[in-house]
């Protein structure tokens, strides 16, 4: 009976087990006819003795963390968040601003237990005096607990759950409460606290809200800024400073009463309070972009991006990725080299201009280890067509977040050389180029299925459909002509010229089978600058093929890391690997680059021009650097040819693979390679590819003049039936078979229409 009277005389331990044991409407009665707390002098531990509540153990799944992607140099190039949350430990928290936030939202914070008892009594008496659910009165260990709760929902219905006016809820909240008092300290549960809380303005936690309230870390927050900060916990729906200015003048109002309410409790001086009173909000309102298209690298960040999302090494499927890239904490170090990626940017925008229709996209790639340098494209990233924006990856394939590509033209026919040269031709064999050609039969072409791909009735044309005369390995690539490199797959078997490709990395930039047909060596497949600047590095790094690499290292949340090293494998002989480049160099000296001229260092290269100018390219390397430039309208090249066109102010009658995607090629890497020690090529073994088998040129008679367009020339490229990328007239590269859809083996289907973004 003692105990009965004891308990019936304490008013807040009778609130609380009327609210446990009451389930009829008259318990809300009893609860306000009750009298009024005042000094009760109630313990926690003994009001939860009297609840008879147990600690239920909390789970606290890793708060969502903004991921960061960083340069070669470590320096933040992009980021993507689900919610803009940087954590942080407490002594990175100005003690301020610790002040402030206890003073306002739990000022016996290190005084009681995991139940604020009086300040809860309080609020219930309150709360049920005036017809309402029990609200207020959170200790910041139950505020904590709510802002779990909040965070796992996944649904609607989940997170309106988790802030329910309930009993049922209140009482959870009490036990997970009690759970997590005795699992951390008051420091580390004030850690979590405050980088769980939602400030407003979209920043979660408070070093996201101190970068975007006032942008500065949390730990230079003044007394004002911090009183601000505190404020804007309650409710920050009402205080959210980017609302408008009535939300503006009740976060002002809280400030003012935070710091009131600090000079109460003695924390700060009630002149120091009427000071900070009278300053001015001063929210800075700090973008916080996220995502690529607020990215200063937009096209590379996608790739990165599209890396993530294609790797089940980071979920099973492409939302749990996504997830893991939004929310996941991670810092992701990258292979972008800001110097490089400039000069692709600058020589990029000197040539194509970011209106015009036709764009200009270029990929730097290092020979040797696949490290992508640079990816820049002439037209800005985004989703205005007004704007002539970009809405994909137009410099990557399909897989990473790029559309068709375009036809890869006359750059295709290096593999051709290559696989000639595996095999055992030497840099005088050759055969003479006709002004045309077609081949004998069906079956004079077979692809690697050993189906009969020839087209008879269609005839393979040079630009003026004049005789090319005796060509050979060198002077065929140096005036890039069409019949010589047809004959010549012939010659050495499409399957091979195709495997070829294949080993140096070609493919489709739609993802599909490369197309086998008789024209493949005048490039009919569709590709993007990424894939064809990693499988020029191949020669550039004598033969070893090297899969393009954006990412080196992946820190956790937690700064566990993981590094991510090249994947290389020797795909090619060494000696054959340099005996390309040693035919390729001459391409700036003797070739369709002459007018262009080289880089000043040893470099190696070609041009390729689609037929009917629907898109025109430069590849080439160094043994530091090697890149690819195309051009196209990704409207529609069929429909949208370079001919008659003005690009970057200037009028082109044709663009050429040299017009603009050469000298663009160019201007970027002499700008990219400046500061980096010239490295020569490997010499060629010319003990092994010099000279001719039974293929040699014929001897030319003393008595008939032997100057350009002579047979067996080395300038014989001057011949106006050479299919040159510069000195042919049109149609550059090739008549018809330059060009070609997919699998009709005539080289004329060409583009179907506008390019449609993979994915």
């Amino acid at each position: 009976m003692q105990a009965q009277r004891k308990d019936r005389s304490n008013p807040i331990l009778s609130v609380l087990r009327l609210i446990i044991a009451g389930t009829a409407a008259g318990v809300l009665t009893a609860a306000v006819a009750l009298p009024a707390v005042g000094g009760a002098g109630v313990s926690a531990k003994s009001a939860v003795e009297g609840l008879n509540l147990k600690p239920e153990d909390l789970d606290e799944p890793p708060l969502p963390e903004r991921t960061e992607l960083l340069d070669a140099g470590g320096k933040r190039i992009a980021q993507f968040y689900f919610e803009n949350r940087q954590s942080v430990r407490l002594d990175q928290v100005a003690p301020i601003m610790r002040t402030a936030l206890i003073a306002i939202e739990d000022f016996r914070f290190y005084q009681h237990g995991p139940i604020d008892v009086e300040g809860t009594a309080r609020a219930l008496l309150k709360n049920f005096s005036s017809g309402g659910v029990m609200q207020g009165g959170s200790s910041i260990t139950q505020q904590y607990v709510k802002q779990v709760l909040v965070n796992k929902a996944e649904t609607p219905e989940e997170q309106q759950a988790a802030i329910a006016p309930t009993l049922s809820r209140k009482l959870a909240e009490l036990r997970y409460a009690m759970a997590i008092e005795k699992k951390y300290t008051k420091d580390q549960i004030l850690e979590k606290y405050l980088n769980i809380a939602y400030f407003g303005a979209g920043a979660h936690g408070i070093q996201a809200a101190s970068r975007r309230f006032f942008d500065k870390p949390a730990s230079e927050l003044d007394l004002v800024e911090a009183a601000t900060l505190a404020g804007a916990v309650q409710n920050p729906a009402r205080t959210d400073p980017n609302v408008g200015p009535e939300s503006r003048d009740r976060l002002l109002e809280r400030r003012n009463l935070v710091l009131d309410t600090m000079a109460k409790l003695g924390k700060i001086s009630p002149q120091e309070a009427a000071e900070g009173k009278e300053k001015k909000l001063g929210y800075e309102d700090t973008e916080v972009s996220g995502g690529c298209e607020a990215s200063k690298y937009p096209y590379f960040c996608l790739y990165v991006q599209y890396e993530i999302l294609n790797n089940e090494e980071f979920g099973k499927d492409p939302d749990e990725r996504r997830k893991l890239l939004q929310r996941g904490g991670l810092r992701i170090k990258t292979t972008l080299d800001p110097k490089m990626q400039a000069a692709a940017e600058r020589a990029i925008k000197d040539y194509v201009s970011s209106k015009d229709k036709p764009v200009a996209s270029q990929a730097m790639v290092v020979p040797g280890t696949g490290e992508i340098k640079a990816m820049a494209a002439s037209r800005t990233f985004g989703q205005s067509k007004k704007k002539n924006e970009m809405s994909y990856n137009i410099v990557a394939d399909g897989a990473h977040g790029g559309g068709r590509g375009f036809q890869q033209g006359s750059t295709a026919k290096v593999y051709t050389l290559a696989a000639a040269l595996e095999e055992g031709l030497k840099y005088s064999d050759g055969f003479p180029a006709p002004s045309g050609y077609t081949a004998g039969g069906y079956s004079s072409f077979k692809n690697c299925k050993g189906q009969n791909v020839g087209d008879p009735s269609h005839t393979v044309r040079n630009s003026s459909e004049g005789g090319g005369g005796f060509k050979t390995l060198e002077t065929g690539t140096w005036g890039s002509v069409n019949t010589f490199f047809v004959k010549l797959q012939e010659e050495v078997g499409l399957c091979d010229v195709v495997k070829m490709a294949k080993k140096l990395g070609v493919k489709r930039a739609d993802g599909q089978k490369l197309s086998e047909v008789e024209t493949f060596t005048l490039g009919v497949n569709e590709v993007d600058p990424v894939t064809i600047a990693s499988s020029y590095a191949v020669f550039a790094s004598r033969g070893q093929y090297c899969k393009p690499l954006a990412i080196t290292e992946i820190k956790d949340r937690n700064g566990k890391a993981k590094q991510y090293k090249p994947k290389c494998s020797q795909v090619l002989d060494e000696d054959v690997a340099d005996a390309v480049t040693g035919i390729l160099s001459g391409v700036f000296t003797k070739g369709t680059m002459t007018e262009v001229g080289g880089i000043g260092r040893d470099a190696a290269g070609k041009t390729g021009t689609t037929d009917n100018y629907m898109s025109a390219w430069f590849a080439g390397y160094t043994p530091n650097l090697s890149s690819a430039v195309s051009i196209g309208d990704p409207r529609g090249t069929s429909a949208h040819k370079l001919i008659g066109i003005t690009i970057g102010g200037q009028y082109y009658s044709y663009v050429y693979g040299s017009s603009i995607s050469g000298r663009i090629w160019k201007d970027s890497m002499m700008d990219a390679l400046k500061g980096i020690e010239p490295t020569e090529f490997a010499p060629v073994d010319r003990s092994r590819f010099g000279g001719c088998t039974d293929s040699c040129a014929p001897k030319p008679k003393k008595e008939k003049d032997e100057g350009p367009g002579g047979d067996g020339d080395p300038f014989d490229l001057f011949d106006p039936g050479d299919g040159d990328d510069r000195w042919g007239g049109p149609p550059d590269d090739g008549g018809r078979g330059d060009d070609g859809g997919p699998g009709n083996g005539r080289g004329r289907g060409g583009d179907a229409g506008p390019i449609t973004p993979a994915g």
